[in-house]
């Protein structure tokens, strides 16, 4: 009986004037078990050794640790005298891990644990017997696919983590999972330079582009104004889906703000393409002057097709001069070209006229850049 033990008092309960000091700790035998922990006599009262203080590591079924008869020693942890109860421990008669825990699971520290459960939050992982950390979901991957924690890993698989934060006193430590891994950013800004072509499935669409999944946590990003040449699109989904496979070309790597950009329609032949596929260095070919300043005059070849011709100097003047001269009238026109004509073929030698907008010209390819799609040509005297 319960009055039968005025030696025996709970941790930290006062000694009774004319009590003697009673021990906190003493033998037992267990009785029976339950779902919540195991009864165990002590001495002709049983006490209650609940699941959480069996032992500092987690405890599924006290049937994994006990067994009815077996002789265990045990510590008195609370009495309640009014409702007869007596509450055991077997785990406080050991050192609590988490005590060293800070000085041993340091921010930063690589270690490696076994993965004891997952929940829809994250995973455990056991570091040692008594002490586990948690991954939180937002830790295990760098992708920003949405994933349950048991599609990444799987409890009594063993991981390689980083401690992100340690606070033994109310027994948490965070754990990193994809930090072990790497960070695949270090390498992409490597790998993807600008101008490099990459194969990669959507992984979004938003109303200003569509992102592309380029390899696990790296994603570009495609503009909108970037996905076709064809048309002008309302939404990006007028021209693509999600998971659908698509290739694209590196415009821009922003390694601060964990940013590609990509175009698609940079990859789409063009009218310009065609052109140059079509022509040579050398051919000699009709444009109409569309803009022509001191120095240069931009050429159309063809539709959507422009070409820049750099002006010599001789028609950089006269361009200037027909500029700055006043338009002639019809009548001074005709007599300027009857003289022209009464001279006869052989005495004339008619300098070509001055470029100006609007003038069909011949022209001579001098080069073309495929990639820049620039052509550069020259006036055919």
């Amino acid at each position: 009986m319960l009055n039968e033990l005025p030696a025996v008092r709970a941790v930290g309960e006062p000694v009774l004037p004319g009590a003697e000091p009673a021990a906190t700790v003493s033998p037992g035998t267990v009785r029976s078990l339950t779902d919540f922990g195991a009864f165990v006599d002590i001495g002709g009262v049983d006490g209650l050794l609940h699941v959480a203080d069996m032992a500092w590591t987690r405890v599924s079924k006290p049937a994994d640790l006990l067994s009815v008869g077996a002789e265990v020693e045990v510590k008195i942890l609370k009495i309640v005298r009014e409702n007869r109860r007596v509450s055991l421990g077997m785990k406080q008669l050991m050192p609590d891990p988490w005590t060293l825990a800070a000085d041993k699971y340091t921010v930063g520290s690589r270690i490696r644990g076994k993965v004891t459960r997952t929940t829809d939050f994250g995973a455990f992982v056991e570091l040692e017997p008594g002490v586990e950390g948690l991954i939180h979901l937002s830790e295990m991957s760098w992708s920003k696919k949405q994933r349950k924690p048991s599609d990444v890993v799987k409890r009594n698989e063993m991981v390689e983590v980083i401690v992100l934060s340690a606070n033994s006193a109310e027994h948490r430590i965070g754990l990193g999972l994809k930090q072990a891994l790497g960070d695949p950013w270090e390498e992409a800004v490597k790998k993807y330079t600008p101008g490099t072509i990459v194969d990669g499935a959507v992984s979004s669409l938003t109303k200003f582009g569509a992102f592309v999944e380029l390899e696990e946590g790296v994603e570009g990003m495609i503009h909108i104004a970037d996905i076709t040449h064809e048309k002008r699109l309302e939404h990006p989904k007028d021209a693509l889906k999600e998971s659908q496979q698509v290739r694209a070309v590196v415009i821009e790597v922003d390694r601060e703000r964990r940013r590609i950009r990509l175009s698609m329609k940079q990859l789409e032949p063009t009218t310009a393409d065609e052109y140059i596929a079509d022509h040579k260095v050398g051919d000699v070919v009709t444009g109409r002057l569309v803009d022509v300043s001191r120095e240069i005059a931009k050429v159309e070849l063809g539709e959507g097709v422009f070409g820049i011709c750099r002006l010599p100097k001789t028609a950089k003047s006269e361009a200037t001069t027909a500029e700055a001269a006043p338009a002639a009238d019809v009548s001074s026109l005709s007599a300027m070209l009857s003289a022209k004509w009464k001279q006869g073929k052989s005495q004339t030698s008619v300098s070509p006229e001055a470029p100006r907008s609007g003038q069909i010209r011949s022209l001579r390819i001098t080069s073309m850049d495929t990639g820049q799609k620039k052509i550069e040509v020259e006036l055919v005297s």
